[in-house]
């Protein structure tokens, strides 16, 4: 079959989908990448697949511009001719769908995480609480990565339950992100990875780390991410500024090479205030890290609380502090157990094969279909010829 994976960056499908991507060519499919052109793109049709470059803008919902994506991903669904289109983020899943619809393709989503939109109650939110619920008629299963989020688009009937499924957040390929020796450092090193979002918890873990300096811990409070300034939803440049002259945080910038930097990290932390399923934390864990995060939808399943690693609460910098702290106290074979217990809660529970399992079984149930439509009317074909 000829399937499509759709996605808001090049860089995304080949760092979050790739084994997924592999598995389906291995399995005999052809693989189309639809997703707007960067350095990334390239690698994909290095991997095997096709590539059709979309412009699209990520931020934001311009009515204009958003039709306009719309318009290409069914020019583009058009001329490739997927059998089966499997989209993911916000705009993918609601524009895609709508333009694979008149087209009869197959539609399988999946809902990353709600985004900011989600998380106030506004007249954006209204919309795009009303493009879900008619977009997520038409696919034919859509996946999500907590049952909180679930639970939320089936209670305000924005989804039929029977079309939902769970995954496990995109999945961890265990080989690429393996364990490191136990070591801690002389200075305790607290890791952050995230985009420097405000709902990401940047400004409680500043304040957290504020008030575990004050307390007299010998420790490091770094962070790895992006600068994203759209809608004043991050910060600045120059409050990123402030917060290192300060000493306060160190920013490590942006690397290609994320496993590096966490196996010098002691804990990774993520103040988040909501995710699907954080790949940065299922990535430290399975590295043999242990974590500190929020109890709220997304990121609670990623921590046994006490076993692999700390909940606080939201948006609560205090709570944060006091849960680093006891994490810098813990003895050396505590810690050393807790990170040992993160790998083993993501090999049994966030395995990338678990994913792709799920994926591949929506192709072979449509391929059956298939075959037995095919047989139906050839059934038909032999009954009409023998009048």
């Amino acid at each position: 079959m000829r399937i499509a994976i759709v996605l808001n960056t090049s860089w995304n499908i080949y760092n979050f989908r790739k084994g997924l991507a592999l598995s389906l060519l291995e399995n005999g499919h052809e693989v189309i990448a639809i997703a707007p052109e960067d350095k990334y793109s390239n690698y994909l049709v290095e991997m095997g697949c096709e590539f059709y470059p979309v412009k699209m803008q990520n931020k934001g919902s311009n009515p204009i511009r958003d039709l306009g994506y719309m318009r290409q991903l069914y020019r583009i669904y058009k001329k490739s001719n997927p059998d089966v289109v499997l989209q993911f983020t916000i705009k993918p899943n609601i524009y895609g769908t709508l333009a694979a619809y008149p087209l009869g393709k197959l539609v399988v989503n999946n809902v990353c995480g709600l985004g900011t939109v989600f998380l106030h109650d506004n007249f954006t939110t209204k919309v795009a609480q009303m493009l879900y619920r008619f977009s997520f008629r038409f696919p034919k299963r859509v996946f999500f990565q907590n049952e909180d989020d679930r639970s939320l688009f089936v209670e305000r009937k924005l989804i039929r339950s029977k079309t939902t499924d769970l995954v496990p957040g995109s999945g961890i390929p265990l080989d690429k992100f393996s364990p490191v020796e136990f070591k801690r450092n002389g200075e305790f090193s607290f890791l952050m990875i995230a985009r420097l979002l405000y709902d990401k918890g940047i400004c409680e873990y500043v304040e957290a780390a504020r008030i575990c300096k004050q307390a007299g811990l010998k420790a490091k409070f770094q962070v790895l991410g992006a600068i994203d300034t759209d809608q004043n939803l991050g910060i600045s440049e120059v409050q990123l500024k402030e917060w290192t002259n300060e000493g306060v945080i160190e920013y490590l910038g942006t690397t290609d090479d994320v496993p590096a930097v966490i196996a010098q990290a002691d804990a990774v932390v993520l103040p988040s205030y909501r995710e699907g399923t954080p790949r940065a934390l299922l990535e430290a864990a399975s590295m043999a890290k242990p974590i500190i995060t929020t109890d709220i939808a997304g990121c609670r399943q990623t921590v046994d609380h006490g076993y692999n690693g700390f909940l606080c609460e939201v948006k609560n910098s205090q709570d944060l502090a006091q849960k680093m702290q006891e994490m810098y106290h813990l003895e050396n074979d505590v810690l050393e157990k807790m990170g040992l217990a993160s790998r083993e809660k993501v090999e049994n529970e966030f395995d990338e094969q678990i994913v792709i399992q799920k994926y591949l079984d929506i192709l072979k149930s449509y391929e059956i279909l298939q075959r037995r439509n095919t047989r139906k009317v050839n059934l038909h074909k032999l009954d009409i010829s023998a009048v």
